[in-house]
This record gives C-alpha cells, structure tokens and sequence, in this order.
C-alpha cells in the first residue's frame, strides 16, 4: 500500500463499525467487565502469584474466520489460529506458554471437520513447544451456528521475567512481520471480499490460489521470540491483533513513531480496494504486516532484531497515539 491512499469514491467505504464491530464500543464493554469483576495484573495475560513464580493465563477464540472456514469447507488451519491467539498474548508479556485447552462447540457433531481442528491445533501446538492437556466439544444446536472454537493458554514465568510492560521516549521499537491478516478484522475482510467475488475466485495477486486461501493463511506464532527478548532487555512487547496498530497503546501514554513497518501483504490491499477501506481504517483494525513489536533501549535494539527475523522499526517519542504511513492513529 501507498503512502498516498487511492480509492474507488464510486464503491461506499467500509468500516469495521459498518460491519457490526466496533472497536470503541468493545473497549468500552472490555473497561465495564473489567471494573465489575476487579482488575488482575497482567495485561495480555492474568497472572496469579504462586510463590516464586506467576503462573499466567490467557484466553481467546479464532472469531469469525471461522466462516472463511465454513464457506470453504476447510478447518485444517482454525486450530493453529486458536494456539496462537493465546501464545502470543502469553509472549507479549514476557510468559512461556506450557499448556493448551481447546473448547469445541457445534450446532452438530461431524467427525471430519473435527478431525481437521484437531489436526490444526496440534500443528500449532507444536510450533508453539506447548502441550495439549485436554478440552472439551459441546452439542448445542440451539446455540451455535456451525462452529465456534476458543481455548485457555497456561504459562509460567519467573517474577523477575515478566516485562515491564511500560515504553520511555526514546526507545527503539523492534518489530517482526506478520504471516498475513491473522485472525483479526475478519468481519470487516470478508464484507469487503464478497463485495464482488466469493471465496472460491482466483486471488488477484501471487502467491494464492484462492481468495478464501489468502483469508485462510494462519496466524504467525512468536514463542521463539521470547528468549531473545529477555535476554536482549526488552521493556515491553505488544501483539498487533484486535485494534491494529492502536495495540502499541498498551505500552504506555506515549507518541509511537513508525519510520520502517514491513510492507503489508497483498491480502491487505486486496480488502482496502474491494472495500474502499480507508488507510487510517486499516491501520486501526489489521496490523497490515507487522505482527509483534516490543520497546528497547536503543543501544540494544540491533542486537535483538540480529537474534530474531525482526528490525528496527521506529522509536518513542513525548506525547500519544501511534504515526504510521503519514497517518495519525
């Protein structure tokens, strides 16, 4: 994508509001739960001290990818989404992940796809280093639609592991890619794709076959960052997932200013033309190419990014809200 954004004024833009979610109005029932059940500490993950240790717990679902899934008739990679949307929060806060529990509910049981979500969550699993330990498939026809499919990540970490969590103007931000659109947005991507196409249509760009395949590509999984972000000093990371690039926000009141971000994949560009999404709508629901970010001392930023896939990607500054392609989220 252009710095300078071009879009169809003839096609209505699309928001993720538009879509039925809307970002604020999640926030705002997250903030309500939270003052109503008391605050934990942790961010991305609850921890619970147990002594020597905290041992830290994080919870999420594959959301409505599920219906890319559905259309296409295949949940091979549903499971791998599932593993990663709670590994890497789990990573984002400076935990080792150790163990899995998937939670299954159908409106009918069918053994084929259930193998393949299966399948899929001992692939992601592995990649992980976790264990699976168990989890549970519920019958309830008159709940559910099709599928849906959440699990519980359990980790450990010492108490002097955990990040700090917090940013400091003049931090370098590090930043790894992402594998494509993840698990995230998919509301808002699939209204824009079937705009004009199905699924089952040939991708307008490389490296797909299908549109559904592009949709489909699963979420990156970042556990092995996480030795080198401790040993290289990292003061906070964030996973760049529900809120796009607003996710840097966690790390604290401060002006994040992305100079270098990864290109983002052709999938993105496909959702912000069909769509006639604009730039700052995409910024702040996709991470459009960069998965996970973490903040550093900048003497130390190199060496983290020479010890991992990642670079260096821009700094913080004095003030608030995130810079990123002449936008400002």
């Amino acid at each position: 994508m252009s710095d300078e954004e071009t879009t169809n004024e003839e096609k209505p833009r699309l928001t993720y509001a538009d879509t039925g979610v809307d970002i604020d109005a999640s926030e705002a029932a997250t903030a309500a739960l939270v003052d109503a059940v008391g605050d934990s500490k942790g961010d991305y993950a609850g921890l619970l001290d147990i002594g020597d240790r905290y041992l830290a717990l994080a919870t999420d679902g594959v959301g409505t990818k599920l219906l890319v899934a559905e259309a296409l008739d295949d949940y091979s990679t549903i499971g791998i989404d599932c593993i990663a949307m709670n590994v890497n929060d789990l990573v984002a806060a400076g935990v080792r992940p150790v163990a899995f529990v998937d939670y299954l509910a159908v409106e009918e049981p069918d053994e084929t796809f259930a193998e393949q979500v299966g399948d899929g969550l001992a692939v992601g699993a592995e990649r992980a280093d976790i264990e699976l330990i168990g989890g549970e498939t519920a019958v309830m026809p008159e709940v559910v639609r099709g599928l849906d499919l959440a699990g519980t990540c359990a980790g450990l970490a010492a108490k002097g592991a955990v990040f700090e969590g917090v940013a400091e103007p003049g931090d370098a931000i590090v930043g790894w890619p992402s594998s494509g659109i993840h698990s995230n947005g998919l509301t808002l991507a699939r209204e824009a794709a079937t705009r004009n196409h199905s699924y089952t249509d040939p991708f307008p760009y490389d490296g797909y076959s299908t549109i559904g395949e592009a949709l489909l590509e699963p979420t990156r999984i970042y556990t092995d960052l996480l030795d080198p972000l401790r040993e290289h000093g990292a003061r906070g990371a964030a996973h760049v997932t529900g809120g796009g690039w607003g996710n840097l926000e966690r790390l604290g009141e401060n002006r994040y200013a992305i100079d270098d971000p990864y290109d983002p994949q052709s999938v993105f560009e496909f959702v912000r033309t069909e769509g006639n999404v604009s730039a700052e709508e995409m910024h702040r629901t996709f991470n459009m190419g960069t998965g996970f970010v973490a903040a550093i001392d900048p003497d130390r930023a190199k060496e983290l990014a020479d010890a991992s896939d990642g670079r260096v990607i821009g700094h913080v500054e004095d003030g608030d809200g995130v810079a990123i392609r002449g936008l400002e989220l």
